[in-house]
């Protein structure tokens, strides 16, 4: 259930097991992609996986979707909307204060790279004992290399598969993308996930993207969608199936 489309009436009628915040991005994507591809991706994912878990019988309630998400690397870029990790650990509190009301369990549903909420989740859990607040990032659910030919993270093949099978009428021909190539660190460890620095976009790519687009189909968004969204609703059944007194094993 979508708690933007419900009543109080709805709402008193119901007990949610799991609570989901969705979190995407404003930004630029490639010169094919609308800025609001991580929120459109984000959305319909949750709304598809939640109503799957609901089918089977997992109690889900879907809040309203913050689109703005951390670009601090992306700040020269026109109209990119950033937000600070600072911000995002103030709007997390605010949510959690009402959510934990009302539902034990709130999941931060990610659709943005550049998101990372590891350390607010650390932070607020100290002031939410007996509460679990989570996140996940649906674009790494699956191995991408089964379902797409060409590497990357921004603007892909993938991406720009999922958004020509889900709202093609907002995706460019691709003709118009570029190439999406793009630079790497030369300090190698900071290519090798074992170091971190943030990229400065427009110093690593002059579209916006990385990884080439050119072989997307909206068949093959469609295969990743169903098989994505069905590996994600698995996860919300568990999730809301377990408590939060018995939530380790062996």
């Amino acid at each position: 259930m979508q708690l933007e489309q419900l009543n109080l009436q709805d709402i008193n009628k119901q007990h949610f097991d799991v609570a989901i915040l969705p979190w995407g991005a404003t930004e630029a994507h490639n010169l094919h992609l609308p800025y609001g591809t991580d929120n459109y991706q984000n959305g319909v994912i949750i709304k598809q996986a939640a109503q799957l878990a609901t089918d089977n019988g997992a109690k889900i309630l879907v809040l309203p979707e913050i689109p703005y998400g951390v670009n601090t690397g992306q700040a020269d870029i026109p109209f990119v909307i950033n937000m600070l990790p600072s911000t995002q650990q103030a709007i997390i509190s605010d949510v959690a204060n009402s959510v934990f009301k009302q539902c034990d369990k709130l999941l931060i549903f990610n659709g943005h790279g550049g998101n990372d909420f590891k350390t607010i989740i650390r932070e607020l859990g100290l002031q939410h004992p007996g509460k679990k607040l989570l996140s996940c990032n649906w674009f790494q659910a699956l191995d991408t290399r089964k379902y797409f030919h060409q590497p990357g993270d921004h603007a892909d093949e993938m991406e720009t598969s999922l958004m020509m099978y889900l709202y093609p009428e907002l995706v460019r021909p691709l003709s118009e993308a570029g190439n999406g190539q793009n630079k790497q660190f030369k300090v190698q460890a900071l290519n090798q996930a074992w170091a971190w620095a943030e990229r400065e976009w427009t110093k690593i790519s002059n579209d916006t993207g990385v990884g080439n687009p050119s072989k997307a189909t909206a068949e093959k968004g469609e295969r990743f969608f169903s098989d994505l969204t069905t590996v994600i609703s698995r996860f919300l059944i568990e999730l809301a199936q377990t408590s939060n007194d018995d939530f380790y094993g062996y």
